[in-house]
C-alpha cells in the first residue's frame, strides 16, 4: 500500500502537468507592443470615439447645438484635428449620438487641442450647455489597423454601421492576423469605411465602421461574402475571440464629412 501510495503521489505531477498541456494556450513571447505592430506605420493619428446618451427630449437640440460648434473645430487651422464623422444612432441604442475626431501627430496633438479648448468661451459654454442634454458619456483613443481604409470624406446618402468587438484579453495580434486576409473579401462596393482597436478606455476592443446605401444593399453584400472561398474559415476563427459584440446602424447629421 505504502508503495502504491508513493507511485501514485510520484506519477501525480506529470499528470497534472500532461492535463495543463492540453488546456492552457501557449502563447508565443513578443518583442513589441500590438499597437505597434498592427497599427499605420506611415501616420501617426490617434482617434477619438465619442458615444453620449442624450435624453431623448433633448436629442434635436443637442443636433443642433453640435452642427453650430463642431464645424468651427473642424475648420479651425490652429486645432491639429478633424472631424472624421458624427451621427445619430438609428438601429441599437436610441437616443444616442457617435463622434469620430482624428488628431494628426497623436498625443502631442490631442493635448494642443485640449489645452486651445479650454480656452476656447464657445466651447466651454457649448459644454456646459450639452452637459445638461446628457445622460450619460464615454470616449476611447483608437489607433487605425494598418490593413483597413483610410477614413476619409465620402458622399452619400449612406447608412453606417459601427461594429464592436470586445476581444478576450491577448487575442489582439490573432484578430489582426485573420482580418488582415479578411477585409480584402469586403472591398468590392467600397463599404469598409475604418478599422480600429482601442488604447485608452475600454481595452481591446475592435471598430469597424463600413458604409452601405440602404438597409437590404447591407444585407446582399454581407450574404454575397459567404459566397467568397475563404470567407468562411475566417470567421470560424475569429468568433472564438470575441466576448462581446455590438453593431449600430447610423445615420450621419448634415455636419459629418462622412455622408
Amino acid at each position: 500500500l505504502i508503495c502504491r501510495a508513493l507511485a501514485s503521489s510520484a506519477g501525480r505531477p506529470r499528470e497534472d502537468s500532461w492535463l495543463k498541456s492540453l488546456f492552457v494556450r501557449k502563447v508565443d513571447p513578443r518583442k513589441d507592443a500590438h499597437s505597434n505592430l498592427l497599427a499605420k506605420r506611415e501616420t501617426s493619428s490617434l482617434y477619438k470615439l465619442q458615444i453620449h446618451n442624450v435624453k431623448p427630449e433633448c436629442l434635436d437640440t443637442y443636433n443642433k447645438l453640435c452642427q453650430e460648434v463642431l464645424p468651427k473645430i473642424h475648420e479651425e487651422k490652429h486645432y491639429p484635428c478633424a472631424l472624421v464623422g458624427t451621427w445619430n444612432t438609428w438601429y441599437g441604442e436610441q437616443d444616442q449620438a457617435v463622434h469620430l475626431w482624428r488628431y494628426e501627430g497623436g498625443y502631442p496633438a490631442l493635448n494642443e487641442v485640449m489645452s486651445k479648448l479650454r480656452q476656447n468661451k464657445e466651447f466651454t459654454e457649448f459644454r456646459k450647455e450639452r452637459g445638461n442634454m446628457l445622460l450619460s458619456r464615454k470616449n476611447q483613443l483608437l489607433l487605425e489597423f494598418s490593413f483597413w481604409n483610410e477614413p476619409v470624406p465620402r458622399e452619400g446618402p449612406n447608412i453606417y454601421e459601427l461594429r464592436s468587438y470586445q476581444l478576450r484579453p491577448g487575442t489582439m495580434i490573432e484578430w489582426g492576423n485573420y482580418w488582415a486576409r479578411a477585409i480584402r473579401f469586403r472591398q468590392d462596393n467600397n463599404e469598409a469605411v475604418g478599422g480600429f482597436f482601442s488604447q485608452i478606455g475600454q481595452l481591446y476592443m475592435v471598430h469597424h465602421l463600413w458604409a452601405y446605401k440602404d438597409l437590404q444593399t447591407r444585407e446582399d453584400i454581407r450574404n454575397a461574402a459567404w459566397h467568397k472561398p475563404g470567407w468562411d474559415e475566417l470567421v470560424y476563427y475569429t468568433v472564438p475571440l470575441i466576448q462581446e459584440m455590438e453593431s449600430r446602424i447610423m445615420i450621419p447629421l448634415k455636419i459629418s464629412p462622412l455622408q
